[in-house]
């Protein structure tokens, strides 16, 4: 007789955990292997989930969220909500004049100097006679953005659009220097800028990301630079699609979906976990769930999870749990991906947001 799915799902979970190998990952696993592999990691991190960061409940609710609409997630989401409320907050209050944005500029500035690695070199590189950007674009658009998607507005909203509209978001949004080290970030700012009403500079991002990472110099891209152009690439359809909230077109970005087509093999072969987990979700977000890059992308991320410790470590082998909360929410949503929902927000779920913390209001 037939096993049922939820058995046969707990059956492969019970086999992953003690480290038994029951399929070739070099072929295609099933559905119900892929599942099985999820539910591994979603429960490892669920455990324990309360233990991260109030940004990293955040970070994992919220996609769970948007994937599940499980209303276990509903704790995380307003802890993620009181968090940005208070970051703001505390903007509003004390850096709005130039000299306390630079002041707190500086500070996020002086992490990256203290870094040795290509990326930290670079970013601070790239900052450091422009060091407004941690204030304007990775802060205050960033939560600007966040209460958007959730329909609320904060108090101070009209004084803190000003303090943003003081920034040259296209001139940093169309800087090669720029660019080679913020990719990811600069696609997320140059939507969040239309989402939220201010500006539309998207078409000039992806001019100047082409520019500056034109496939025909790929050959002499270091490998962290290769990462850095596939995570801007990725992050143009992540952002497209308000992070899981709504399906995109292909043709849209078909520049993007045709050279993640051509390179798949060499991305599973030379990028982290992260990437080849964004790649495969920016093809489910298409609607694209049978394209061999789906596949190659589940079979590789499978390969990846350890059964002992139920998760996917770094690429150097380690297991932190809080600092590998990014790649693994990643390969849940992969390996085991549901429709795109808009929301949470107060019109999608109203009772989740009844009680709104101090600094913010159902939008107009």
């Amino acid at each position: 007789m037939l096993l049922n799915k939820r058995l046969l799902i707990l059956i492969l979970s019970a086999f992953l955990v003690s480290g038994a190998s029951i399929f070739d990952l070099n072929n295609s696993p099933s559905q119900h292997q892929l599942q099985a592999y999820a539910n591994v990691v979603k429960d490892t991190y669920e455990s324990k989930l309360f233990s991260l960061s109030p940004y990293k409940q955040g970070h994992f609710g919220l996609r769970m969220y948007r994937q599940t609409q499980d209303e276990k997630y509903h704790t995380t989401i307003l802890v993620d909500l009181a968090n940005v409320t208070d970051r703001l907050n505390q903007i509003a209050a004390e850096v709005t004049t130039p000299k306390t944005i630079r002041q707190h500029s500086l500070a996020r500035l002086n992490e990256y100097k203290k870094g040795k690695d290509e990326r930290s070199q670079r970013r601070y590189a790239a900052t450091k006679n422009n060091p407004d950007y941690f204030y304007m674009g990775l802060d205050l658009l960033r939560y600007l953005a966040r209460l958007q998607e959730y329909g609320v507005t904060h108090k101070s909203d009209q004084k803190l659009r000003k303090v943003l509209r003081s920034y040259d978001f296209e001139s940093v949004l169309t800087d090669k220097t720029m660019i080679t080290a913020w990719a990811a970030q600069l696609a997320n700012q140059a939507y969040w800028l239309r989402q939220i009403g201010e500006q539309d500079l998207v078409s000039e991002f992806v001019d100047a990301f082409q520019r500056t990472y034109p496939d025909s110099e790929d050959y002499r891209l270091s490998k962290q630079q290769f990462g850095n152009k596939l995570y801007g690439m990725t992050h143009i359809i992540l952002a497209d699609s308000g992070y899981y909230q709504r399906p995109v077109n292909e043709k849209d970005h078909q520049w993007i979906y045709d050279y993640f087509r051509r390179n798949i093999d060499d991305i599973i072969k030379h990028t982290k976990e992260d990437i080849v987990a964004e790649v495969g979700i920016s093809f489910l977000l298409a609607g694209l769930h049978d394209d061999p890059v789906v596949k190659k992308a589940r079979a590789a991320i499978a390969r990846a999870v350890d059964k002992k410790h139920g998760m996917i470590p770094s690429v150097s082998g380690d297991f932190d749990f809080a600092y590998g909360e990014h790649r693994n929410v990643l390969a849940i949503m992969l390996l085991d991906w549901r429709a795109p929902y808009i929301g949470p927000n107060v019109s999608s779920d109203p009772k989740l947001f009844k009680q709104l913390p101090y600094g913010v209001r159902p939008a107009a």
